[in-house]
């Protein structure tokens, strides 16, 4: 089932009557079917980091995608040129309290493509490989509402929270938000709720915990899993 709603996906991010992206959605659907994330060694592990500015936290009442922002992954290692960014078109313009918060303006937004082309962009770079974000829940209800919204189909990627690895490698430490984390481990976030810049403090952080949980003796994520299981 899952494997059908992503060749639907791919059927309208590309045009039907080519064959060569005809060809490419065939190996898309080949990879994924074969493919066994839980058990490829952490340093062997490709993700997209990613994080959105929304207008609020309720895509179902009505609240808004405004930017997406990721970066790509393998191991612990950012990879140099893999990125994505960009505003999503909105007529009405974020409040002023997003406004100050993110920098996003109407002007800049109304500039922006919609958000159908906007998905389109995004999935043909994240490909199969699972996501990453911090405090996930949020950017995978969103991702889900705006990919039925925009495109009428499932968002099937899987998405790791950050906190997976975290209450593991710091479990005395109380450690909730991206500022807090990214100080425990001496990250610089350049610029706070934008969504690029935001991706790569959580991809540093990421990046951490892979390290920090090497070093405990785990070495992909379903022994992870499987400790988590077998803890609680």
């Amino acid at each position: 089932m899952v494997m059908n709603q992503m060749f639907q996906l791919m059927k309208q991010l590309t045009a039907i009557s080519d064959p060569q992206k005809i060809a490419y959605m065939r190996q898309l659907q080949r990879e994924m079917k074969k493919r066994d994330v839980l058990s490829v060694p952490f340093n062997d592990l490709h993700v997209v980091v990613m994080d959105v500015e929304t207008t609020g936290f309720f895509p179902y009442k009505g609240d808004r995608l405004l930017s997406i922002g990721a970066v790509k992954m393998k191991g612990d290692q950012v990879l140099q040129g893999e990125t994505f960014y960009s505003l999503i078109y909105y007529e009405e313009g974020p409040s002023v309290a997003i406004e100050e918060l993110t920098g996003i303006t109407k002007e800049a937004l109304l500039e922006a493509p919609p958000l159908n082309k906007v998905l389109r962009d995004f999935f043909r770079f994240v490909k199969s490989d699972t996501l990453v974000a911090h405090h996930a829940n949020h950017e995978k209800q969103f991702m889900q509402h705006a990919a039925w919204s925009s495109l009428k189909t499932n968002f099937q990627h899987r998405i790791i929270d950050t906190s997976f690895l975290t209450k593991i490698v710091e479990p005395e430490s109380i450690l909730v938000t991206l500022d807090e984390c990214c100080e425990h481990y001496g990250i610089t976030i350049e610029q706070r709720h934008h969504a690029f810049y935001d991706a790569l403090a959580t991809a540093k952080l990421w990046a951490a915990s892979v390290r920090a949980i090497q070093d405990k003796g785990f070495s992909n994520l379903q022994e992870v899993y499987t400790h988590i299981a077998t803890s609680s």
